[in-house]
């Protein structure tokens, strides 16, 4: 059996991720081979946000220190992890896709070679749009990320790229079809 793919998917705060990983799993809900990995992070959860596994830091803690996350990381005051579950997934053939840190990309990819990168992008308008409309950070908080997309460089390698300016549906199929992409080569 062929091991399956990771799709790694990165972005902005603010460029959609959330809405394109939810249209993807609804898309791709009936496909076996093609798993979606929920993070684990120290954030309560959020009615319209991502459907993460909320921790306490207590907990995060005790899954560290007892091996259970694949990797972690720490962004914007949160810590962040995918379970070791994706291992399995992967061994079994399945294509995993992940909601990634771009600042975390280099060593994810040093831990799983074969990753995709998907960088989502957005105009700067929209995304200053997005993110006061999900009123979740503050005007400082926002200037910050704003200020950090700016600067953010396209990461080096093999990186594909979906554009989410406009219509969610067509970002959306460009992900289902990297997705479906992705399942023919690891089934061949």
């Amino acid at each position: 059996m062929a091991e399956g793919k990771l799709f790694y998917v990165i972005g902005p705060s603010g460029s959609g991720k959330d809405s394109l990983l939810r249209y993807a799993r609804e898309h791709l809900a009936s496909d076996p081979g093609v798993v979606f990995a929920h993070r684990y992070i120290t954030r309560p959860v959020e009615l319209h946000g991502e459907n993460h596994v909320a921790l306490t830091e207590a907990e995060f803690d005790a899954r560290l220190a007892a091996g259970l996350f694949a990797m972690h990381w720490a962004s914007h005051g949160l810590r962040y992890g995918i379970g070791r579950e994706i291992n399995l997934w992967l061994a079994k053939g399945c294509n995993v896709v992940m909601n990634g840190s771009r600042a975390y990309l280099e060593e994810a990819r040093r831990r799983y070679p074969g990753l995709v990168a998907v960088l989502v992008t957005v105009a700067p308008e929209i995304l200053e749009h997005r993110l006061r409309a999900r009123g979740r950070e503050t005007d400082e908080h926002i200037a910050r990320r704003l200020e950090r997309a700016r600067q953010f460089a396209r990461p080096s390698g093999c990186v594909e790229i979906i554009e989410n300016d406009g219509e969610l549906a067509a970002a959306g199929e460009h992900l289902v079809g990297l997705l479906n992409a992705g399942r023919k080569r690891a089934a061949a």
